[in-house]
């Protein structure tokens, strides 16, 4: 195999009371990237559709990632990589990490698989790094396991794959606006009671817990967060009433996406989160705020290779 298409997933992190450490991986949405052998040794960007990303491997979430990947192994060819982007950058649900964790996947797929796909993750976590300074793994982790994970730890890396109750969907709305990890991060604060840190704990495990149990109630009664959300939801634009019209809706729990500025809703059944879907927009049409909108099942595969790597229509 000398070239392959593959479906680089979008992501929500930290589900509200996980900051850093919980992922999911979204069925519905995500970029795509080709991925084919070169004569030339290296990494070279050849393509971008749909954002206006850097072409210089060294300031590519997806160059800097695979860079790390060939670090640690020899080959007798480079790697051309072309990215069809759907995810806008800053938009909260995982555009850089369907980047790192596509261009990591599919070299490796090249390679005839020298490396598993847990193993993966250190490398996307590079790309990670250039985009917020931080190489975090609470988006690339799932992008590249599917379902939920777990970051029990980043040094040594210990990540805890989750399978999702078979009838849980996310809803997210974007606004169209880009609100970068890093500015998102600057607003945090570096130490917290142990009261709000006590309440944290429990609704971490708890979700956990009612994830393996398929609890929904439990579910949801654990999406809370006591210290990302007060800080950050003063940046994302009705934030508030977003969150409030979607647990009117029948949401289990309601948050910010990763850094923001998108909102995601969690519900029991594809019905309601229709329902959710057309109550949020409701309000940002009220508001005269453009945004997009997804509704996903769970993606319980991750990445994956799509077929017929010819060329890609423009986004």
């Amino acid at each position: 195999m000398n070239e392959i298409k593959i479906f680089c997933p979008a992501t929500i992190a930290n589900l509200s009371c996980g900051f850093d450490v919980l992922g999911l991986c979204l069925q519905t949405a995500g970029d795509e990237m080709i991925i084919r052998k070169s004569q030339i040794k290296g990494v070279r960007i050849t393509k971008i559709v749909g954002a206006d990303l850097p072409f210089e491997t060294e300031r590519n979430v997806a160059g800097v990632a695979a860079l790390a990947m060939l670090e640690t192994i020899e080959t007798e060819f480079g790697f051309e990589i072309e990215i069809y982007k759907h995810i806008k950058a800053g938009s909260g649900i995982g555009s850089s990490a369907a980047s790192a964790s596509g261009a990591v996947f599919g070299i490796n797929e090249l390679l005839g698989r020298p490396f598993t796909r847990k193993e993966l993750v250190l490398f996307a976590m590079q790309g990670e790094k250039l985009a917020s300074g931080n190489a975090h793994a609470d988006n690339v982790a799932p992008a590249l396991l599917g379902g939920f994970t777990l970051v029990r730890s980043s040094n040594p890396l210990d990540i805890i794959r989750i399978e999702s109750p078979s009838e849980l969907y996310a809803t997210v709305v974007h606004p169209q606006i880009e609100l970068k990890t890093s500015d998102a991060r600057s607003v945090l604060k570096q130490t917290v009671s142990l009261k709000s840190a006590i309440t944290q704990w429990g609704n971490v495990g708890a979700l956990v817990a009612g994830l393996y149990t398929q609890d929904y109630d439990l579910i949801g009664r654990s999406l809370h967060d006591e210290i990302v959300e007060p800080l950050r939801s003063v940046l994302i634009p009705g934030f508030d009433l977003i969150k409030k019209t979607a647990l009117e809706n029948g949401a289990l729990g309601s948050g910010i996406s990763g850094s923001g500025p998108s909102i995601f809703a969690l519900s029991k059944g594809k019905e309601t989160a229709d329902k959710i879907a057309k109550a949020m927009s409701a309000v940002y049409d009220q508001m005269k705020l453009p945004y997009e909108i997804h509704v996903s099942s769970i993606n319980p595969e991750g990445m994956k290779i799509l077929p017929n790597p010819a060329k890609i229509e423009a986004c």
